[in-house]
């Protein structure tokens, strides 16, 4: 085949370092004819999951600013795997603009907040009395040790201003240990006991005490 790429792919040479050389998708070649591809770099179709439409402004923004800062995080990552003087050139332009976007997110959420409309905890329109606030300010630790006490997350005045964190070193469960119900035996699942008559072999009243009903 004259394209090397496309030849390494059906068996000429190495695919794999023909593919890492060419820095190309072998389905762009295979399934699109060298056309674009509506998917990622990995193949994974481009979906509409990505959208944060919630109808709160802060939560949204929020998600905004997350996004945005795991987008530039990638993207300087991939300026440091790159050797291609072009693309760093364009990974440089796209990085300065994701720092133009965390301060853009920054702002509206900081605008939101002087401007009264929304404010920690999201959504700030519901009543504070209806919650459980015995427990909406404790830091549950979960870790081995007690390292976790010192952290700003466990004492002092709560960021929104409305509490105090309390640290809880050793937090124990708020119910009883659940007991599920025996599975229906037409789903073959594991029971939690397994009924034997007196020779050790299976035995029916695990079917006979339950009900199925058809």
């Amino acid at each position: 085949m004259k394209d090397a790429v496309v030849g390494a792919v059906m068996g000429g040479t190495n695919p794999r370092e023909m593919i890492m050389a060419a820095a190309m998708n072998p389905q762009h070649a295979i399934v699109s004819g060298l056309g674009a591809m509506p998917a990622d770099s990995v193949g994974f179709p481009w979906n509409g999951r990505f959208i944060v439409a919630s109808g709160n402004l802060m939560a949204d923004f929020r998600s905004n600013l997350h996004a945005e800062t795991q987008g530039r995080l990638q993207a300087v990552r991939l300026y440091e795997m790159s050797d291609d003087p072009g693309v760093k050139d364009t990974l440089s332009f796209m990085i300065a603009r994701d720092t133009m976007h965390q301060n853009q997110w920054e702002a509206a959420i900081e605008d939101l907040k002087d401007s009264g409309l929304e404010s920690t905890p999201v959504p700030s329109s519901f009543p504070l009395e209806l919650e459980k606030r015995e427990v909406a300010y404790q830091f549950w630790n979960h870790s081995e040790g007690n390292e976790s006490a010192e952290g700003r997350w466990a004492k002092g005045r709560s960021m929104d201003g409305k509490g105090e964190f309390e640290y809880i070193e050793h937090p124990q469960p708020l119910g009883l240990e659940p007991q599920p119900p025996q599975p229906d035996p037409k789903l073959h699942g594991t029971p939690q006991n397994r009924q034997t008559d007196g020779n050790g072999s299976s035995a029916p009243p695990l079917v006979d005490r339950i009900n199925i009903r058809s």
